[in-house]
């Protein structure tokens, strides 16, 4: 998968795309709250995990696909 040198540090590549998936993680939820205020999803935390595993997984095929 490689690794990222950031200022003399190398850091894997598959925690930058986790922190990125993260942030877009917490961007969706805040669109996704209200569904989850009227109780359209029943388990609000396994709902948005299984949304930051399939975030994971599209930034690790976009990664790859480009690069």
């Amino acid at each position: 998968m490689g690794e990222m040198n950031i200022y003399g540090v190398y850091v894997p590549m598959l925690l930058v795309l986790a922190a990125a998936a993260y942030a877009v993680l917490r961007l969706i939820m805040r669109l996704l709250d209200q569904w989850v205020e009227q109780g359209w999803v029943p388990m609000p935390s396994v709902f948005y995990l299984c949304l930051y595993v399939i975030l994971l997984g599209c930034l690790h095929w976009l990664h790859t696909a480009v690069f």
